[in-house]
């Protein structure tokens, strides 16, 4: 195939998934953080992304060390079409001793990890 063919075809698959392409990376808006009796925490975290339906849709959060050590992931199952933003939390996050800070990230279906990550204080 030439560079042309290939751009053509790229060109024919997006004009026929409008919809996923529009939609965008999910951002996380906000977060926060509750310390359990445990020793671990419950972070909550807001989110918003445009979802268009089951093929396009934040799906999940992770709550993850700076280094980029995921300290768990809240899996989102279906679409929040008309529930924009959303929040949902992930319980029995544990945390290292000594760790001030962790960032809480998105997922969407179509372009994975991305859009805007919150830095949730912990102190």
């Amino acid at each position: 195939m030439t560079k042309r063919t290939y751009a053509l075809a790229a060109a024919l698959l997006l004009s026929a998934f409008p919809l996923a392409a529009s939609a965008g990376e999910a951002d996380v808006l906000k977060a926060t953080a509750q310390k359990q009796s445990d020793g671990t925490y419950r972070i909550s975290a807001t989110v918003r992304h445009d979802d268009t339906g089951w093929e396009h849709y934040a799906d999940a959060f992770d709550v993850r060390l700076p280094d980029g050590t995921v300290l768990g992931t809240r899996v989102l199952h279906h679409p929040h079409e008309t529930e924009q933003p959303f929040a949902r939390s992930l319980s029995g996050v544990k945390v290292p001793a000594g760790v001030t800070m962790v960032i809480v990230r998105t997922h969407d279906k179509v372009h994975g990890h991305g859009g805007k990550e919150f830095q949730l204080d912990l102190r």
